[in-house]
């Protein structure tokens, strides 16, 4: 067989074998694929860097591209990221996600007890038998998450202005945690008289930090809310955002993607309408926020 055909079929061959264990061959010369980037807030995990190494490895193997976490510890720092074109996807709160709809597309909404929803959560201390409404904490100290967070911040900046209260002067003192974790941390240790949690984060503390929430007590749920979504910029390739859609999506189909969303408490990834998120632009609306 003359040489220039040998070449030719044994370049065909390593083409169409799959290496072992789906590693993919690279040939001198070819480009590497950009890698997938994906920004993130701190949830509930006691090793969260962990739990990204497994989910990083879970999705480079589907999309077979690099995947790069970047952790921050607010939602805004999030935005900046994706505006400056610093990161292609995020999972985000549905506040920020309807702030940002100009620039930002739906890619996959997270499914929690088999719906695309969560509540908010308003929470006292567990020596608290008194409080029964919002009302009830007016000239207290109130611990929000973020000030990009629905659940954190909206939810109950729209029950003080249902109230017809000043919203700047209602407490005597609040403060952001940053965390919805750590919401529930200082109200569990007296930092705050009261806080708004987001109910995903509490009922999923409660399974596996018990001893933190039974220090408080959850005086009411809000209205349901699309749950906190994973989005991408506008201006990524179609390609891309499908591509990372059909991976989450599929995740319960098989034992590993099933074990990564245990650990997140989730049920899995679906595709929703954006209208989903209408509610949370009505609270804006209520508050006056831009």
């Amino acid at each position: 067989m003359p040489n220039a055909l040998v070449r030719c079929v044994l370049v065909l061959c390593l083409t169409l074998v799959p290496l072992a264990g789906g590693a993919e061959l690279i040939y001198p010369g070819d480009p590497k694929p950009a890698p997938i980037r994906i920004g993130i807030t701190p949830v509930f995990l006691d090793n969260q860097t962990g739990f990204l190494d497994r989910w990083r490895t879970y999705l480079e193997a589907r999309l077979q591209r690099p995947v790069q976490f970047s952790q921050r510890s607010t939602y805004r720092q999030i935005i900046e990221l994706m505006l400056s074109d610093k990161l292609d996807f995020a999972w985000i709160c549905g506040y920020p996600f309807q702030q940002f709809r100009p620039h930002l597309e739906l890619v996959a909404v997270p499914l929690y007890q088999g719906e695309p929803y969560y509540q908010s959560l308003l929470i006292v201390p567990s020596s608290d038998l008194e409080t029964r409404h919002i009302r009830d904490l007016k000239g207290r100290i109130f611990a929000y998450a973020d000030p990009d967070s629905n659940s954190g911040y909206l939810v109950p900046q729209a029950a003080i202005e249902a109230l017809g209260e000043d919203r700047d002067t209602f407490f005597r003192k609040s403060f952001f945690t940053w965390a919805h974790a750590k919401v529930v941390q200082a109200v569990a240790d007296g930092l705050a008289n009261g806080g708004a949690v987001d109910g995903y984060v509490w009922e999923t503390l409660a399974r596996i930090e018990p001893e933190l929430t039974r220090r408080t007590r959850v005086v009411s749920r809000s209205q349901r809310f699309g749950f906190p979504p994973i989005v991408v910029r506008k201006d990524v390739a179609d390609s891309d955002r499908l591509a990372l859609r059909a991976a989450l999506v599929d995740m319960h189909l098989d034992a590993e993607g099933r074990g990564l969303l245990a650990e997140l408490n989730l049920d899995g990834f679906s595709v929703q309408d954006p209208a989903i998120f209408d509610d949370i632009k009505k609270l804006m609306m209520q508050i006056g926020a831009p």
